[in-house]
């Protein structure tokens, strides 16, 4: 069993994808395809559009068990959907423009959340793949917090899947990081002092009407108020499973090796400058630059995922997972990350419903 300075370092996968007919516009049968798509082994769940579903995997111990359980969670959401003459899609947009805004899934909280977030609940539609690891306690996972948000925007490098959006190329690789940062408490967390620190701004938060509960923190990192773990949200929808797990044990990795540096400070970066960064990769995606953590030079962000790794290669070897990473690494490489990957099923025959489909789960 893989352990990080004695403590067992499990991960696991939450993913959003997009229901759509045959034409590629959004269905509202959400809720019909989480229904049959349950069993008491499978987590599968709505999401606040009835477009949305959401699947996670179990606790994993290793990068071949989360490989298999992605697989096997997104095999079962695309049966039941194809059941219903639907589709589901791994994108962090909606390719396709809507005639109306998409409804939202009709429960208490989400009705709610409409009513008090008003157009951002009603707009902009986006999925996204959140990382949960196992900390010891919530004191380390604040410190965790800290030791890995220098990185967010190389993680989000690695998932970048949101190029068109409404019917266009938005000429960014992660429209959905756009368009989630209008939420008051999204975008990166800053550095914490403590655990008391850390609720204190989000009672700050709570009282001031930004959130309804605290499970709309929507930080990039923030700690799970489920689970005892801390729970990595940067990253869009990734195109294939491949690619989902290769997030999840990179950012397993940045855990571990966290984990090993409580006592060290970690990297100084401002909260202005880390969001400039996490725009800029969000523009460009993997096969653009962004200031590096240390430097401060402007870098390819490949170059960045190399150093990355190099950093967190004894996490990595701790729970078996280096050749996982480099081999994931080298295919995203090859074919580039989600975003470049629409472009160029666009760019074939000049047709929305070719990215589309270069999206549907099978």
């Amino acid at each position: 069993m893989p352990r990080v300075a004695g403590f067992v370092l499990t991960v696991g996968v939450e993913e959003e994808f997009l229901l759509i007919d045959d034409a590629g516009r959004l269905s509202l049968r959400g809720p019909d395809v989480v229904h049959a798509a349950k069993e008491p082994e499978v987590a599968v769940q709505l999401e606040l559009g009835r477009c949305q579903v959401e699947s996670a995997t179990g606790v994993c111990e290793s990068a071949g068990e989360l490989l298999g359980q992605l697989r096997e969670l997104r095999g079962r959401l695309a049966k039941e959907a194809g059941r219903s003459g639907l589709r589901v899609m791994a994108s962090g947009t909606p390719v396709f423009a809507q005639e109306t805004p998409p409804e939202i899934t009709p429960t208490t909280r989400y009705r709610r959340m409409a009513e008090q977030f008003r157009a951002i609940a009603r707009t902009g539609t986006a999925c996204g793949c959140h990382v949960h690891v196992a900390v010891p306690d919530r004191e380390a996972g604040v410190v965790v917090s800290n030791h890995v948000r220098p990185w967010l925007p190389a993680l989000l490098g690695l998932t970048a899947n949101s190029a068109f959006c409404d019917g266009q190329d938005t000429r960014y690789s992660s429209w959905r990081h756009i368009l989630w940062s209008r939420w008051p408490s999204a975008g990166p967390p800053p550095v914490f002092v403590s655990l008391d620190h850390y609720e204190t701004i989000v009672d700050g938060m709570l009282r001031a009407g930004a959130m309804l509960d605290r499970g709309m923190l929507y930080w990039d990192i923030r700690l799970s108020e489920r689970q005892p773990t801390l729970e990595t949200r940067v990253a869009d929808v990734a195109v294939t499973a491949e690619a989902a797990a290769l997030l999840g044990i990179v950012v397993r990795g940045l855990v571990g090796t966290a984990l090993d540096d409580l006592d060290r400070p970690p990297l100084s970066l401002s909260q202005e400058v880390l969001r400039a960064n996490l725009w800029r990769v969000a523009r460009d995606g993997a096969g653009g630059s962004c200031l590096h953590p240390v430097t401060g030079r402007l870098v390819p962000v490949h170059a960045q995922l190399t150093e990355l790794v190099d950093r967190i290669r004894p996490a990595l070897r701790a729970t078996g997972d280096v050749d996982f990473v480099l081999e994931a690494l080298a295919k995203l490489r090859e074919t580039g990350d989600g975003a470049q990957r629409q472009r160029a099923a666009f760019a074939k025959r000049k047709l929305l419903g070719d990215v589309v489909d270069s999206l549907i789960l099978r």
